[in-house]
């Protein structure tokens, strides 16, 4: 039950404050990171037999590969010193090449994005270094998580409306979307650096968060290596079709008929977000970490059916293309989600793991976004007679199956391992 005392009242208000401050941070990135992806870049030629705007998502995303194979190492050691400056430089490190992206000339501009993607990819784990550990991570995680949702929606909205508005060319979209958004983001690194460390009773619940060593990293993974593993798999399948979802949400969306339509972003990401924010964020009043461990790891495997099922009746023209959009995205952070709020943060609090949050977490998008760049590469390249809503429905439906399958194996693994602890 929930205490409504005045002590308790103190907590659920700092609790929100530093879900606000978080989330807003991390949703000023992606202006950074997403305005170049509302382009379509038609009139570019293709290089090396890859379309323009393939190889600027690839570049981009090998440069968060990059960072976060960097991050393995970078973020585990990260120490709670100098963070906030730490963000704001790396954001102008990502906002150099938005301006450099429309003066420079094809193809040599498309290293722009390789250069942009690095310092962004590092974000999300200091950021999220002010929020585990917490009694209310699982709501503040939650809500940081769903800004990867909303802001990407409102982001794309925005950048087409300067587009629109403004007649700016593609190409000039990616630098004035961020110039918008600089100075909020200062304010909110600002207000980041302000926020307290746990509580002794925070960490007494949920276990001290402390950095990793190398030895550290490699007994971690070695205690759970089948578990991590299939972890890995999972998220390799949700980041590689979350993150084609969103890169090619404007191509997807013109195949089913919505071009030229800014708020279609917006109207299927925020209900979206809101769903999926009341579901994680709820797994707050469960105390016992061991069982919120495991109730995570069922709502990815909810997830896989949500993307499952309604990608079936999509092909079979029993849903259309904008419901379908809403139900594959909502069951893509189902089970996306979890892995970047609550489901390490409650797996180290429930085997007393020293260690911390961003080693898991860069570890497996390592993977996922290699998968990305591999399969958009292909898609690219091998000149696939598939428009981009017929060749990702045709994918989401079969790895939904592996993902579901995988999930079911991860859960099994560790309630088989919860079973041997001695608490």
């Amino acid at each position: 039950m929930i205490n409504l005392s005045l002590k308790k009242d103190n907590q659920v208000g700092s609790s929100i404050y530093i879900a606000i401050i978080c989330f807003c941070t991390y949703a000023c990135m992606y202006a950074f990171r997403k305005p170049f992806t509302i382009g379509i870049y038609a009139d570019m030629p293709s290089f090396l037999g890859i379309e323009y705007k393939n190889l600027l998502v690839i570049a981009q995303v090998l440069g968060y590969t990059a960072s976060k194979i960097f991050g393995i190492k970078f973020i585990s050691e990260l120490k709670n010193i100098g963070r906030g400056k730490l963000i704001f430089i790396l954001i102008v490190l990502s906002w150099i090449p938005l301006l450099l992206f429309p003066i420079l000339p094809a193809p040599i501009n498309i290293l722009c994005f390789f250069l942009n993607g690095f310092p962004l990819g590092i974000i999300w784990g200091i950021v999220f270094s002010f929020v585990e550990g917490r009694r209310a991570t699982d709501f503040i995680g939650a809500t940081l998580a769903v800004s990867f949702i909303v802001s990407s929606g409102v982001i794309k909205s925005i950048a087409k409306w300067l587009q629109l508005t403004y007649h700016i060319s593609e190409n000039w979209v990616p630098f004035y979307t961020g110039l918008v958004f600089i100075l909020p983001i200062i304010v909110f690194i600002y207000l980041l650096e302000k926020i307290p460390p746990p509580t002794p009773e925070e960490i007494e619940l949920k276990a001290p968060r402390l950095p990793m060593t190398k030895s550290d990293r490699f007994s971690f993974f070695k205690e759970f290596k089948i578990g991590i593993i299939a972890f890995i798999f999972i998220y390799l399948i949700l980041t590689l079709f979350r993150d084609l979802r969103d890169n090619f949400a404007a191509n997807i969306w013109n195949d089913l008929g919505y071009a030229n339509n800014a708020s279609v972003f917006t109207n299927t990401e925020l209900p979206i977000a809101l769903i999926v924010l009341v579901m994680i964020a709820s797994m707050i009043i469960i105390k016992k970490n061991k069982l919120a461990f495991l109730i995570s790891i069922l709502i990815i495997i909810v997830g896989f059916v949500v993307v499952g099922v309604s990608t079936f009746l999509f092909k079979l023209n029993i849903l259309n293309g904008y419901n379908w959009m809403l139900l594959v995205g909502l069951g893509l952070y189902m089970g996306y989600i979890p892995f970047n709020s609550l489901l390490f943060d409650r797996m180290i609090a429930t085997f007393r793991i020293k260690g911390n949050v961003g080693f898991l977490i860069y570890l497996l998008d390592s993977f996922g976004y290699l998968a990305s760049v591999i399969v958009i590469s292909i898609k690219g390249s091998a000149h696939l007679q598939l428009n981009w809503a017929q060749f990702y429905a045709k994918g989401v439906l079969y790895f939904s199956v592996l993902g579901l399958l995988a999930s079911l194996a991860a859960y099994l693994y560790y309630a088989k391992k919860i079973k041997t602890l001695n608490y």
